[in-house]
């Protein structure tokens, strides 16, 4: 089986700069890409195409053609958090990583750089490279792995302020006193 080449990912940190690399790609700037681009970069974290579609009141299929397009080109990627659909984010502020809680549905995007050492353990002790931004570490945050030793219940993330995932899309929220 032949995957398709990958292609660079573009760095730009304004809907002008994503205007700009798309334009550099060929691309050219429809309507509906326009209002793809300023929701992806209104969201607070990925969202799938139906989540777009619903916010922008387009066809659902014209969403993923243009998602595809533009991640062939290198502007966003596709990431699975959780048992959801595949979520949309914009490449351009760098690649995040991300780990996903499976009893609360938080998330917390990292920076790769901080998920190194668990890099380098992985490649020294079995040889293998390995990312997460297509597909994240899945676990339990501090709260969740500690309710699950007094109970079955799942709470949200020890961190009052956390994204959150809603399987279509991910937010940004804070709970009162921490849970």
């Amino acid at each position: 089986m032949t995957s398709a080449p990958q292609v660079p990912t573009l760095r730009f940190e304004t809907l002008d700069g994503a205007v700009a690399a798309m334009r550099e790609r060929g691309l050219r700037l429809s309507t509906p890409r326009r209002l793809i681009l300023e929701d992806l970069f209104a969201a607070d974290g990925p969202v799938s195409a139906e989540y777009v579609a619903r916010r922008l009141s387009l066809d659902v299929a014209s969403v993923y053609r243009n998602l595809e397009t533009m991640e062939r080109h290198g502007l966003i990627r596709h990431v699975h958090l959780g048992h959801g659909p595949g979520l949309y984010v914009l490449v351009g502020r760098g690649e995040r990583e991300h780990l996903y809680c499976e009893g609360c549905g938080a998330v917390r995007t990292v920076e790769p750089e901080e998920l190194d050492s668990l890099r380098d353990g992985v490649r020294e002790r079995f040889g293998f490279s390995v990312r997460f931004t297509h597909f994240p570490i899945v676990g339990l945050c501090p709260r969740c792995a500690a309710l699950e030793t007094v109970s079955d219940g799942a709470s949200h993330a020890a961190d009052p302020e956390h994204q959150h995932s809603h399987g279509d899309h991910v937010h940004s929220h804070s709970h009162p006193h921490g849970g």
